[in-house]
């Protein structure tokens, strides 16, 4: 296997040979790991013995399993530990496939256990080893010292930089699904919106909206007049945001197709000539977007004069690029062997080309604005610094209570490794939600940082006021919270563009040398003043809130109730609770008066 590889029908040469690296770390005196997303698995990353490794490589995975080391659609090869001395970060970088296998002397030993051995004044000092394991590249290491949780962090963020700030509207609440049907249909839904009294700042289109899936177009029979579409929504101070893919129908009329070929911006095969795959469209070519011309031309695409839309009024800004990970090989992926820009092997660089996609198309918006506009991208893959090009989120996960759970650590651990503006589909993409799952989604929904509800084509409607009218106003009255909240998320995200820190960010992270907090990841802060603690159990009748900080007070900001930390508090719910609570001496500035729209 070391000169190529054969896997069914593919085979996978290997020009230059057996090229992976790795090394050992050993971390004496840490038991808890955090980060390298993206895995759909507890902040507290567990022992890989007897199992897998954990795997960073960028895929188009459907219905992904919890609790497992598999990969998804992004990675970021940065991976934090934390003891109550200490902080630090090891950031390893490296774009072809990873692999991160954990140990641990304390593995496996039960609290009593360890007590037995300090009593007996033996047992050693804990410690956890890491390797890192990549298919090719060099070794290529940064050591981030810390000491404090948040020196940590900024020192990742001196290297890949800080979370752009999103523009206020982008931290309203999206509604979207594969797929608002036609004109009639988005003006039906944002009606609701009106006739329900449901804030709302953007409608979505998903793949559905172009012609034939040929991106930048509009399909003429269902969305014939798109300007006419979006001046109504600018006209309610609302936006819409569309689907670009980057795999692009191989189409002799296609405008965008002919392009690409006539300017050889595609991704080649090992022989030369343009790479295929099969996606949406059907059969589909691979922009190059390694290459710095194609990422220019690329850009150049979102002028109002491309894209088929024309200037709506007051520019607004328009669509993300949603990468998936292009097909064709024995994964959902591109072939290893395939060529980029300069002659590097697709296995070279493969997770950085979600990046480059994003990047790309969020330099087109702030180009199509001259500079006025901060860009909107949301992203599904991603690699160390995507955060500086927009947001992401969790892929496509399904309406089940489980799945509505791990939407909290996969978030916590996205922004450990810079990645602030993260989200998960409200109500799941896959399946139907039952309406007690679907207002428990848009409570934690409402306390994350991006807020859209989203899914597949397959799944019943499930615009806010379609469960009734008592679910309707459990609905209304999380995004409304949500709303109220917008000056002090925008700050928030305001901290985290200049400094580095996460908005969503687990307890230790404020209480450092808190060992009760190292592991909790069913409750979190926002910025340094609210913690939430979202219900995520069915029929739940109360939930054990821990409020950390020696000395500190809380108060429970539905009832004003003050609490005296540290301690875990037991918090009777009901059906419209959220448990959050404000920190003794901050201040939360809040919007109160309900508007339509941010």
């Amino acid at each position: 296997g070391s000169w190529e590889e054969t896997f069914k029908t593919h085979t996978d040469t290997k020009p230059n040979g057996p090229a992976s690296v790795g090394l050992d770390f050993s971390l004496p005196g840490f038991e808890h790991v955090y980060g390298i997303p993206e895995h759909a698995e507890s902040l507290r990353l567990r022992t890989t013995e007897g199992g897998d490794p954990y795997r960073l490589y960028n895929l188009d995975v459907f219905q992904y399993e919890l609790y497992n080391p598999m990969a998804l659609y992004g990675s970021v090869p940065l991976l934090l530990a934390h003891s109550a001395r200490r902080t630090l970060g090891i950031f390893w970088l490296n774009a072809a496939e990873t692999w991160v296998d954990i140990s641990s002397n304390t593995a496996g030993k039960t609290l009593f256990g360890k007590l037995l051995d300090y009593m007996q004044g033996g047992g050693e000092t804990p410690q956890t080893d890491v390797r890192w394991m990549s298919e090719s590249g060099i070794v290529d290491v940064f050591l981030l010292l810390g000491p404090a949780p948040a020196a940590v962090t900024g020192q990742y963020a001196a290297l890949t930089g800080t979370q752009a700030l999103p523009p206020l509207f982008a931290l309203g609440y999206h509604q979207s699904r594969w797929n608002y049907n036609d004109e009639e249909d988005v003006a039906a839904v944002e009606r609701g919106f009106e006739e329900h009294a449901v804030p709302c700042d953007v409608l979505w289109l998903d793949i559905e909206h172009a012609d034939g899936k040929r991106y930048f177009t509009w399909d003429p029979s269902k969305f014939p007049r798109p300007r006419a579409m979006l001046e109504r929504l600018a006209a309610k101070k609302r936006k819409m945001v569309s689907i670009v893919d980057p795999h692009i129908k191989v189409d002799s009329g296609y405008r965008v197709h002919n392009e690409l070929r006539s300017r050889g911006f595609y991704v080649k095969t090992k022989d030369g000539s343009d790479y295929e795959g099969w996606c949406w469209p059907g059969s589909a070519a691979y922009p190059d977007f390694t290459n710095p011309e194609m990422r220019a031309w690329w850009a150049s695409m979102f002028a109002y004069d491309q894209y088929e839309v024309r200037s709506p009024p007051g520019g607004e800004r328009g669509p993300p690029a949603s990468p998936s990970a292009p097909p064709g090989g024995p994964e959902v992926t591109m072939h290893k062997d395939a060529v980029h820009h300069g002659g590097w092997e697709h296995r070279d660089l493969h997770n950085l080309y979600g990046l480059y996609v994003q990047m790309a198309t969020a330099e087109g918006q702030i180009q199509r604005s001259g500079g006025q506009h901060r860009p909107f991208v949301l992203s599904r893959a991603f690699f160390a610094g995507s955060q500086r090009y927009g947001a992401v989120w969790t892929g496509d996960n399904t309406a089940e209570w489980e799945h509505l759970k791990i939407s909290i650590p996969m978030c916590l651990s996205f922004g450990l490794a810079g990645l602030s503006f993260c989200g998960a589909d409200v109500g799941g993409f896959f399946k139907n939600p039952e309406a007690e799952l679907l207002v428990r989604w848009y409570q934690a929904g409402a306390f994350q940082p991006f807020f859209r509800a989203h899914a597949h084509l397959d799944t019943a409607r499930r615009e806010p006021w379609l469960f009734g009218e008592e679910n309707a106003a459990l609905i209304r009255a999380a995004v409304r919270q949500r709303y109220a909240l917008l000056p002090y998320w925008y700050t928030a995200f305001y901290h985290s563009h200049r400094h580095g820190v996460p908005v969503m960010r687990p307890l230790w992270m404020e209480y450092p040398e808190d060992t009760a907090t190292f592991a909790i990841d069913d409750q979190y802060m926002i910025d340094r003043a609210l913690l939430v603690h979202p219900v995520t159990e069915q029929g739940a009748r109360g939930v054990q809130v821990y409020l950390p900080g020696k000395g500190e007070v809380w108060y429970d900001v539905t009832s004003h109730q003050k609490h005296h930390a540290p301690q875990t508090l037991y918090v009777p719910v009901t059906i419209s609770s959220v448990p959050v609570f404000q920190r003794g001496g901050t201040v939360v500035p809040r919007q109160e008066r309900v508007r339509r729209s941010t």
